[in-house]
Parts: C-alpha cells; sequence; structure tokens
C-alpha cells in the first residue's frame, strides 16, 4: 500500500497542511496543488516585478517545516509548485536546504510552457483555437502572456525512477500528482489502463485538499467536528482501488458523500480526458469501509488522448466596480434610478468597452462593473461619477464599495494541441535531462450510451427546498460552469434522475436560460453532471459575476423550492444511506 497526502489545494491554502500531514501519521509521498488557470496569470504578474519569481513562495514555507523529517523518513515530495518557473524553484529550495544542512535530490520537470514555441507550433499547423469558440489564437488580436500545455504522470515517475526526492513540477494535470508516484511505486506500465485509471480518480479526489474531506460540503451541519478538516490522504494499491482517509483525531469527515462531492468537481462527462488516460467516472463504486475511511474500486481506464489541453492567458485590459446598497422599500426602482444615474454621470455605456450592471440573488445590491483598455477612464473618471451620485440619487443611497484605482484583469483562453508537440523533460540536479516516455494514444471517441431513470408513485406533493434530498458542488471549467448534484439514496436517485433535466434546470436557475447546458449521468453516484456553456464569459479572472467561479452555483440550486413525492422525504430526509451502489451501470450525457 502506498500512502499519499495532499498538503495544499491551492495557492494560498493552509500553510500548516504540510505539517500537519508529515507529523500526524505515516506518509508515504506529500504532494501539493498550488495551480489553476488564474494563479498562472498570478504568477505571470510576480514575474514581471521579479524575473526569478513565478513559482509558489508557499511552498518554500512549507519545506522550512518538513523537508528534514521527510528526507529522514523516505517521504517523497511531489508538487506543481513550480507554476511558470520550476527551475527557479528547484534553485531556491536547494538553497533553503542546504542552509539548514540538508541535500535532498531535487528533480523539476520541464516542456509545458508553449510561449518560447509559439511561431512554431503555428508554422507546424497547431492553431490552438479556443475551445469554445474554435476561433483561432493567430489573429484573434491579443497577445498571450501564458501558454501552458497539461503535462501527465510520466515525468514524476521518471523522476522518481531517477532517485528524486522531490519533484517539482510546472503545469501538469492535478491527479498526475498522485498518478506519478503510483506508477513508480508499482512500476505500472504506459497502458495499464485500469490502475492508472483508478490513480486518477484518487488524484482528483484529495487534489483539492479538504474539499474530500468535508470543506465546501453541502451536508456541513451533519459533521460533527468541520472546523478545520484534515487534509485527505489516499491509500493506493498496485491493483488501481484506493481508500481515501484522513489522520485520526483531525476534523472534518471522509465518507462517500465527501468523496462523491468531490469526485463530481469541475468534470464534464463521464469520462474525464486526461494526458495519460480517459478515467470512466461512471464506473466507479464507493464503499464506506468504516469510521472515515471510503473505498473507491471499479474504476476502468480508455487510451490517451492524441491532444493535450492547453491554459492560455492575455491581457484583458482594466476593471473597476461600484456597488450600491439597496435597503428599505421599492429596491428595483432604485436599482435602476442608481443605473440611470451613473451613465448621465458618466456619459453613457459607449464610455466604456463593457458596462455590466448586475443585481444580487436578494435584490438588494447593485453591482456595476465597467471594462477598457484606458485605465483612467475605469479608474478615476469611473469613481468621480459615481461620486457626483451620492447626494442625488436614490433615497437612502451609500455605497459597499467604490475605489479611484483600476485593476488589471486577464482572459482565459482554453486550447488543445497535439501530444507529439509537446516535448516534456525530467532534469536532475547535475542537469542531466531525461526524456519522458510517452503513452501509446487513440483519438478520443465519446460515448454517449443513454440510462433512463423513472419513478412511479402515488404521494402527494409537497414543496420543500431541493436541497433537503439532495447535495450539490460546483465550479469552473474557463468560461464553463460544472454542476454535479447527487441524491442521498437509490429511491431519491430514481427521482433525481427523472426530475432533473435540462429544461427544469433552467426553470430552476433563470441565469442558465439561453446557455447551452449539458447533462451526463453518473448513475453509480446516483448523480447528474451539468456543464453550463459560457456562464463565466471569458473565464474567472475576468467575469462579472459576484461569484465568478460558480461555487456557490449548487448552493443557489439545492435552495430552490420543489415539489417532491411525500415519500421521499420519509426515506431520503431521515435515513442516511451513504452506501452506494457496487456495480457499474452505463450512462450517457442529455444536451440542448
Amino acid at each position: 500500500m502506498l500512502r499519499i497526502a495532499n498538503c495544499s489545494g491551492f495557492y494560498g491554502d493552509r500553510l500548516s497542511a504540510a505539517r500537519e500531514m508529515v507529523e500526524g501519521g505515516p506518509v508515504d509521498v506529500l504532494t501539493g496543488d498550488y495551480l489553476a488557470e488564474l494563479t498562472m496569470l498570478l504568477l505571470w504578474k510576480a514575474r514581471q516585478r521579479d524575473p526569478d519569481a513565478g513559482y509558489a513562495l508557499s511552498f518554500l514555507a512549507q519545506m522550512r517545516d518538513v523537508l528534514g523529517t521527510c528526507l529522514e523518513r523516505g517521504t517523497k515530495v511531489v508538487v506543481n509548485a513550480g507554476g511558470l518557473n520550476p527551475a527557479g524553484l528547484a534553485h531556491s529550495l536547494r538553497v533553503l536546504a542546504s542552509a539548514a544542512g540538508l541535500t535532498p535530490r531535487v528533480a523539476h520537470l520541464e516542456g509545458d510552457d508553449l510561449m518560447p514555441r509559439l511561431a512554431e507550433l503555428r508554422a507546424t499547423g497547431e492553431d490552438l483555437a479556443h475551445l469554445g469558440t474554435g476561433r483561432p489564437l493567430a489573429g484573434a488580436g491579443v497577445e498571450p502572456v501564458t501558454a501552458n500545455a497539461y503535462l501527465g504522470a510520466w515525468g514524476i515517475t521518471t523522476a522518481l525512477r531517477a532517485g528524486a526526492d522531490v519533484v517539482i513540477c510546472g503545469r501538469v494535470t492535478d491527479a498526475s500528482l498522485v498518478v506519478g508516484p503510483a506508477a513508480w511505486a508499482y512500476d505500472w506500465a504506459l497502458d495499464d489502463w485500469d490502475r492508472l485509471a483508478g490513480a486518477v480518480a484518487a488524484g482528483h479526489v484529495i487534489e483539492c485538499g479538504a474539499q474530500a474531506t468535508g470543506g465546501n460540503f453541502s451536508f456541513f451541519t451533519e459533521i460533527p467536528d468541520p472546523v478545520r478538516p484534515g487534509f485527505p490522504i489516499a491509500e493506493l494499491h498496485e491493483d488501481g482501488t484506493s481508500v481515501i482517509t484522513k489522520h485520526p483525531g483531525t476534523g472534518g469527515a471522509v465518507t462517500t458523500e465527501t468523496v462523491t462531492a468531490q469526485l463530481l468537481y469541475e468534470i464534464e462527462g463521464p469520462q474525464y480526458l486526461g494526458p495519460d488516460v480517459v478515467t470512466r467516472f461512471d464506473t466507479l463504486a464507493l464503499t464506506q469501509e468504516g469510521p472515515d475511511r471510503v473505498r473507491i474500486a471499479g474504476a476502468t481506464g480508455e487510451p490517451a488522448p492524441e491532444r493535450l489541453k492547453v491554459c492560455v492567458n492575455y491581457r484583458g485590459g482594466y476593471r473597476n466596480s461600484a456597488t450600491f446598497a439597496l435597503e428599505g422599500l421599492e429596491t428595483q426602482a432604485k436599482a435602476r434610478f442608481a443605473e440611470a444615474s451613473l451613465l448621465d454621470a458618466v456619459g453613457g455605456r459607449e464610455r466604456f468597452a463593457d458596462f455590466d450592471a448586475r443585481l444580487s440573488p436578494a435584490g438588494d445590491r447593485l453591482t456595476v462593473t465597467v471594462k477598457d483598455a484606458d485605465r483612467d477612464a475605469v479608474g478615476r473618471a469611473f469613481f468621480a461619477g459615481v461620486a457626483e451620485t451620492g447626494l442625488s440619487g436614490y433615497p437612502g443611497l451609500h455605497l459597499e464599495h467604490a475605489s479611484p484605482r483600476a485593476t488589471e484583469y486577464g482572459v482565459h483562453w482554453p486550447a488543445l494541441v497535439a501530444a507529439s508537440a509537446v516535448r516534456p523533460e525530467v532534469v536532475l540536479d547535475d542537469g542531466t535531462r531525461l526524456a519522458v516516455p510517452e503513452p501509446p494514444r487513440e483519438p478520443f471517441r465519446r460515448d454517449d450510451r443513454v440510462y433512463g431513470s423513472v419513478m412511479a408513485h402515488d404521494d402527494p406533493l409537497v414543496r420543500v427546498a431541493l436541497g433537503t434530498l439532495a447535495g450539490a458542488r460546483s465550479g469552473d471549467k474557463g468560461g464553463d460552469a460544472n454542476l454535479g448534484v447527487w441524491a442521498r439514496n437509490e429511491k431519491t436517485w430514481r427521482w433525481l434522475g427523472w426530475y432533473l433535466t435540462v429544461d427544469r434546470l433552467r426553470e430552476l436557475l433563470p441565469e442558465t436560460a439561453g446557455l447551452d447546458v449539458e447533462r451526463h449521468w453518473l448513475p453509480n453516484l446516483r448523480a447528474v453532471n451539468f456543464v453550463v456553456r459560457g456562464l463565466l464569459g471569458d473565464g474567472v479572472a475576468a467575469s462579472t459575476l459576484a461569484d465568478p467561479q460558480a461555487k456557490a452555483l449548487g448552493e443557489r440550486l439545492r435552495a430552490v423550492q420543489v415539489e417532491v413525492p411525500a415519500g421521499l422525504l420519509e426515506a431520503g430526509a431521515k435515513a442516511k444511506d451513504h452506501a452506494l451502489p457496487t456495480e457499474g451501470q452505463s450512462a450517457g450525457q442529455d444536451r440542448a
């Protein structure tokens, strides 16, 4: 058994997590995920101020606490904290270690950074077309500042096979941090599809830290100690099965539902594409083996796809916003008055490249966001317009936020590139470069098997919040939003799968109306997953939504009142039926 622990789900996560995981019990591999599309842009900005920057500084702080202990115990460290400068972080870690009298073997992975090769790639026919619009990057009128391919696990495996104690990566997939060590420990082959898929599932569960142990969990009130949940551990076995757990005595909980919630996070269809394997999430089976122990089995893998995802970011311009508090009576009329007064003061919508006025879901706040290439237009000029309406606007006018300072924002451009065009290499301490083996690949074929869910009942209908019976987890996928919804028991699943269609979702969440929405079935998890195309516009950094990462989309859905058969309340709300099916079932996709 290989025990792989996570100590970071994002850049800025709990700093003490590395020490908690290393000191809390036996760990074979310590991993940390620090990167997201937005993080790459933030690291680029840091590198503009300091060319030696571009990596996650918090990782060095964590290593001060635990590097000596890891070396003493033989615990490997594998992270993607290298960001845009994995060589720089490897050097900084060696300096830190030397000052402490330590001599770790530090390797880093290169090849994900495509910025120096954009012209070469275009010349060979790689147009890096936008996944949403199909528009080629060349000729789009934008100048990329970052372009990083999502590498897989075999570079990590290669580094560990070469004797590395610490492996520092840039943009590898989050799950690769688990797959790489597992393939190293068990000497898996490049085409051990099912075993690799099992490691991907485990890696996907623990990659976001405490989200697998009760963080951001719909039914948090059922967790006895939800504050400061322990970070997760995946116990990987040679056959690709795993058990998700945490150190004894830590907060939070590991249940089939906390694991289900994380499995549904930021995915699309039942086929989860990765650079090393396509993992079928519809064959996974979860079993509660004991307190804080959930087994993941049944993973099925398919050959790796021929193309890799690429995260491109470019500078979008400048933005600013102001939030008007709307209190008392006639709040809708006050919002219209505030918007009209502001437009009059600034000279109309055409004064900016983008003018967005948005009411909060409760209708008690109006946030106006403006964007433009002209920093002054959205900075002092916009602020002056907001200020001059202060004594001539609606009754009770006051501001929750307003600033004369504009901020620069970036735009995410998701694309694909041929895997054969990417050249990952492992760099060892002495400068030796090792080629990374390439798995066999096949063109990806989407599987659209159809699964039906019908519930016949004679029960009277009662009106309750959907969240009484179902949990949800939502997040961002570039400009798209992902929304997974699961039922708490089999009877509720038969109703939920029938009830929660694409049309119903649009009715319950009006912000999804008019957008392209897909529904995917995951019956083994008693879940449906929706992908809402374009809800977040040009991505997190550019979004004008109050919830730019769609983190609360699932909770907004759970708060909506719906009519349900009364019998479900008796079977669902009372029975904590956490055991999920162990037999795989077919799955499919609905699209509208």
